[in-house]
């Protein structure tokens, strides 16, 4: 009989989005690899993507920690990338930290995934050397992004910051937007792009398209953060549909230059 883990996840309270790609992705790999899951949350009150709301949102993290180690979950994964990477270079380890913490304080301790930890350690694994990215967000909200992402060791070679300052209008963006969004990205000497850099905008849908349009590897901060909750449950980080980082081809790229997914 195969197991059941439970998935928890920290969400803004106007994020509608991971709710709906995490169990998509995992469900996918139900029909090819032999575990169950099941998906829990807990909301921090959140509507509009400025600095200031994000920073008052994170503060409520640690509380929804606490919320979902009364359901025993497996694993919780915070999901919110943008918050993560704009209260400073490399605050996705103490904000772990602070929620591996909580749980524990509340009687079970359980593996801590950030999204934007998630994304820098996936970007590491594939050994890339550069990327470019999409956003939702405000320009410099975006370019703290990018200025995070240097910080851990990749250089950003251009970014996309498509503007939109209400989290419910990210949810309700076309995915498929996305295709046509890459033609404006300066690809110069990337090793991958990351379509989308925010757990609120929608992009599953799209990935495989546009891995398939650019011959480069794709990946996003939703997979990428299904990708090391899966190593964190010590299962296979593989799914169906999802882009190179739960393909079962994913390796690190070759040094001195791309790797083309289909290869």
């Amino acid at each position: 009989m195969s197991k059941t883990y439970r998935i928890g996840q920290i969400v803004p309270s106007s994020n509608t989005t991971m709710e709906t790609e995490i169990p998509r992705m995992l469900i996918a790999r139900q029909a090819i690899r032999p575990e169950q899951f099941t998906f829990h949350s807990a909301r921090m009150a959140m509507k509009h993507v400025t600095k200031e709301e994000l920073a008052r949102m994170d503060a409520q993290s640690v509380g929804c920690a606490g919320q979902l180690a009364d359901a025993e979950v497996d694993v919780i994964g915070y999901a919110c990338l943008v918050a993560i990477m704009s209260a400073g270079r490399g605050y996705h380890c103490v904000s772990e930290v602070r929620l591996g913490e909580a749980v524990a304080a509340a009687g079970h301790a359980c593996p801590i995934v950030t999204s934007a930890g998630a994304l820098v350690q996936v970007l590491h694994e594939m050994r890339c050397r550069k990327v470019s990215i999409v956003t939702p967000y405000m320009r410099a909200l975006t370019d703290l992004v990018v200025d995070y992402i240097a910080h851990e060791g990749i250089p950003v070679q251009d970014s996309i910051a498509l503007e939109i300052p209400d989290n419910l209008a990210v949810g309700r963006r076309d995915p498929l937007a996305l295709i046509g969004d890459v033609d404006r990205l300066d690809l110069s000497g990337v090793d991958a792009v990351v379509l989308s850099a925010c757990v609120q905008m929608p992009s599953l849908s799209a990935i495989e398209a546009v891995q398939d349009k650019l011959g480069l590897p794709v990946i996003t901060a939703a997979t990428s953060t299904a990708r090391v909750m899966l190593q964190k449950l010590a299962l296979e980080p593989v799914s169906t549909g999802a882009g190179f980082a739960l393909s079962d081809q994913f390796r690190p790229l070759h040094p001195g230059g791309s790797a083309n997914p289909a290869d």
